[in-house]
């Protein structure tokens, strides 16, 4: 069985996530906010299957985020999965105005991609010796075009417009982190989940659901530990189907753009 970290287990897709893992005999390590929810989610996991490992931090501070990726690299000897869930969404109830991180930040591109990119550089080098290894990144069919003269989106702040870059980033991060890793080393995929499902981000800010959650969770689940997908890297889905991401995914200057970016607003180095 696979030995797997998500961020975001406390509500949600991520919650249920951890709940079906769990159910399928894998380790879990889960990450969330608020110590009190997680160990709530931790107990339940335990119930379906092996006691989980549990991390706390907020992905909106990136001092935390380096401390996190530190924890599990302490309590964990091999990583075989990576699920970067965690994010925020574009309305209610995490608010429509600009905010910025505690690192000053447009909040949503700090959480949404920031956060994850770098969880994964810094845990790279126990994915790739526990290869083969996954990362999967929870992203959506919601995708708007990066400025990279304004990312922090200074200027026209929208927070369905917030929501859909840092998504687009996640997209065209893990392309460009697919293109650099052995196949047989690391696997890198992004995902559409599934359409407005019924979790409390979807419910505040949409008021309706389209998707049960099963469609979703069986969605990350499959790229997370399917057989089907061994050696499958650099796609993206939606749902479970392979589709086209928008067109700036495939622009390699983009590509090279964001990684440079990503690199100097985390603060780490290039790890190839």
């Amino acid at each position: 069985m696979s030995t797997i970290f998500l961020t975001g287990a406390t509500d949600g897709l991520g919650r249920a996530l951890a709940y079906r893992l769990a159910a399928g005999g894998h380790d879990l390590i889960l990450h969330g906010r608020d110590a009190a929810r997680l160990d709530e989610v931790a107990a339940e996991v335990a119930q379906r299957g092996k006691s989980p490992r549990t991390v706390v931090a907020d992905l909106a501070d990136l001092q935390q985020v380096r401390r996190l990726a530190a924890e599990v690299r302490e309590v964990a000897d091999r990583l075989d999965v990576f699920v970067s869930n965690a994010g925020i969404g574009g309305g209610e109830p995490d608010g429509v105005d600009r905010r910025l991180s505690a690192d000053g930040y447009e909040l949503r591109f700090a959480v949404n991609y920031l956060a994850g990119f770098a969880l994964t550089v810094d845990l790279l080098p126990l994915l790739r010796a526990s290869a083969p290894a996954r990362i999967v990144n929870v992203a959506s069919l919601g995708q708007y075009p990066l400025d990279f003269d304004d990312l922090m989106l200074e200027h026209g702040y929208d927070g369905m417009r917030a929501y859909a870059q840092s998504k687009l980033a996640q997209i065209i991060s893990g392309f460009e982190l697919a293109d650099r890793l052995p196949a047989d080393e690391v696997t890198v995929n992004s995902l559409h989940p599934a359409t407005y499902m019924p979790t409390k981000m979807v419910l505040k800010s949409i008021g309706r659901s389209v998707d049960s959650l099963d469609v979703g969770v069986e969605s990350v689940r499959r790229l997370a530990v399917s057989g089907d997908l061994d050696g499958v890297t650099g796609r993206f889905y939606d749902r479970m189907r392979e589709e086209r991401a928008a067109d700036q995914a495939y622009d390699l200057g983009a590509r090279a753009e964001l990684w440079r970016r990503s690199l100097e607003l985390t603060g780490q180095s290039d790890p190839f």
